[in-house]
């Protein structure tokens, strides 16, 4: 039986394997450059949670420090990073107050970083080639029990096609990038928790 899940995990695939295959992975110093000049950008994603279930909506990243990520309904979670917190809006609650915790703590601050050095001693600790798809694995190295985050990119040119967040608990979470559109601005409230918190109490 196919689920839901297992639909997008194929076409994930698909699109990866398609195109002829690199014969190295794209190196750590051109994949920091990369994101580096990935200043601002916007895309649709797919969620794939720990417990299988799925989610989907749009993310909106201004580097650094800086993301937003917006569930399609029934979803009405909003999650939001700025001013070195992360802050999750759980719609079904009646209560204005996110939870927070600092963005330090996640594995995302990596690529949120003002500049992203995947060449910094025990920051990567995997980075291998799959087919057309260049797969790092990296940590902060000063807080390793913070857990790991697993980007996956394809080259000619580069791009980051989706991540894999492995928390502290072992929890896992993948997000699937629809198509990083790059540039522009966003207005600052997106990524403004003391904003949001004030318009939800209306």
């Amino acid at each position: 039986m196919l689920t839901r899940r297992t639909l997008v995990a194929t076409g994930l695939a698909a699109t990866l394997v398609a195109g002829p295959a690199r014969a190295a992975p794209i190196p750590l110093a051109d994949l920091s450059r990369y994101l580096n000049a990935l200043q601002s950008a916007r895309s649709d994603f797919t969620q794939i949670n720990d417990d299988g279930t799925i989610s989907t909506g749009t993310i909106y990243i201004q580097r650094p420090g800086r993301v937003r990520f917006v569930y399609n309904p029934p979803e009405r979670t909003l999650v939001m990073a700025g001013g070195g917190q992360v802050a999750i809006f759980d719609g079904k609650s009646n209560s204005v107050t996110p939870e927070q915790y600092p963005l330090s703590r996640t594995p995302l601050s990596i690529i949120l970083e003002r500049n992203v050095d995947l060449a910094r001693r025990g920051m990567v600790v995997g980075h291998r080639q799959d087919g057309v798809k260049t797969i790092v694995t990296a940590q902060d190295p000063a807080n390793p029990e913070y857990g790991t985050i697993e980007l996956v990119f394809t080259g000619n040119p580069v791009e980051l096609r989706q991540w894999v967040i492995t928390d502290g608990s072992g929890s896992r979470t993948t997000v699937v990038l629809g198509g990083l559109e790059a540039g522009g601005s966003f207005p600052s409230r997106y990524f403004s928790i003391p904003t949001e918190v004030a318009r939800r109490r209306g």
